[in-house]
């Protein structure tokens, strides 16, 4: 199954951007600041309606989709992370199953899942209010895990995580895409792009600057041209550092 921007603009943000991305890896969406990366991501979950072109899942056009269908196959986590109502832990997770029409067991069969996979037990009935950053940020993935989605569309999910979790989480996506799921990330660390994603878009100005295999969409060359850094790898493959 395969999501796909077909020459996408919108307005001051995004310019014809092409990119195909497949189910069963990691993507991840890199640039500077202001290259259009959450933007993007958005019109991927068919959340912003572009000006000219389309976005297809499995060559159907997201605007064509009933809103439900798209939730259950499409799981977004924006980088806001804001929640309007203070909520239990259990019960914003639980927001993940409206989309479906499963039986309660089912139902709550899921969020437990989600709950455990993010390390969230001891925290299940505390309101968000009590959490921190990360703590919260954990949270509100659990909600996407909840829906089971097809399709996983994140904005900048481990920023506010430590590093324990952060590589809990790596592991936890990576699973997701082994079991066939689509897996998209916007990242701001090259090297975990480097390292973690299969394959690597690179926007500038709101047009892509590259895209493809990670030693190929972040070398050298590209680095040197979007990021206008005089940067090189070290390591071995899987275990890279940007060296600058």
């Amino acid at each position: 199954m395969m999501l796909e921007a077909l020459g996408v603009s919108i307005p001051h943000r995004l310019h014809g951007v092409t990119a195909q991305l497949r189910a069963g890896g990691v993507t991840a969406i890199v640039g500077p600041n202001g290259a259009g990366k959450s933007t993007l991501l958005a019109a991927l979950a068919g959340l912003i309606e572009p000006a000219t072109g389309t976005v297809t899942l499995a060559s159907q056009p997201l605007a064509q989709m009933l809103a439900q269908e798209r939730a259950r196959r499409i799981g977004y986590l924006p980088q806001s992370g804001e929640v309007a109502w203070n909520l239990a832990v259990r019960t914003l997770v639980s927001l993940g199953r409206l989309p479906h029409r499963a039986s309660p067991a089912e139902d709550a069969e899921a969020v437990a899942q989600a709950i455990t996979t993010m390390q969230l037990e001891p925290l299940a009935d505390r309101a968000l209010s009590t959490l921190s950053g990360g703590e919260r940020a954990r949270a509100l993935l659990a909600r996407v895990l909840a829906t089971q989605p097809h399709w996983i569309l994140a904005d900048e999910p481990l920023a506010a995580l430590d590093l324990a979790h952060q590589q809990a989480l790596i592991c936890t996506l990576r699973g997701r895409a082994e079991e066939g799921r689509g897996v998209v990330l916007v990242v701001h660390d090259l090297a975990l792009a480097m390292n973690h994603a299969d394959h690597v878009v690179v926007l500038d100005g709101g047009r892509v600057a590259a895209q493809g295999k990670p030693r190929d969409a972040l070398s050298q060359e590209v680095i040197a041209r979007v990021w206008n850094l005089d940067a090189r790898w070290l390591g071995e493959p899987g275990h890279m550092a940007l060296a600058m």
